[in-house]
């Protein structure tokens, strides 16, 4: 089963920058589509953004649309999340998982799947 690592979390202030990543240990993450999600307090978790593994089709939510940018790199196994202009609503857990991604709508594969642990994203002054 696919097991994926996410890292790259902090505390940032508001209006800054940060970039998360996805590892995939023994695995060639080329070969799925991957989404981010993110989970704040009291809040269901949401999809942020994902990337397919066919032809790069991306999808981010419309709260994050301008501002974050998700992509791929080969050599290293690994799928970032680049977040700029970040704003105190971003602070939430945010996880990576295998998706079924479109460039209109992407999710969860399988649906009841397990989350890895996430990494800590918090904006705040």
């Amino acid at each position: 089963q696919l097991q994926l690592v996410e890292s790259g979390g902090g505390l940032v202030q508001p209006g800054g920058s940060l970039r998360l990543s996805c590892a995939a240990p023994g695995f060639t993450l080329d070969d799925y589509a991957i989404g981010w999600f993110r989970q704040a307090p009291g809040k269901e978790r949401e999809g942020v953004s994902c990337i397919s593994s066919s032809d790069g089709s991306t999808y981010y939510a419309d709260s994050v649309k301008g501002r974050f940018t998700i992509s791929r790199d080969g050599a290293k196994n690994t799928v970032y999340l680049q977040m700029n202009s970040l704003k105190p609503k971003d602070t939430a857990v945010y996880y990576c998982a295998a998706v079924f991604c479109t460039s209109k709508y992407f999710y969860r594969l399988p649906p009841g799947g397990s989350w890895g642990q996430g990494t800590q994203v918090t904006v705040s002054s």
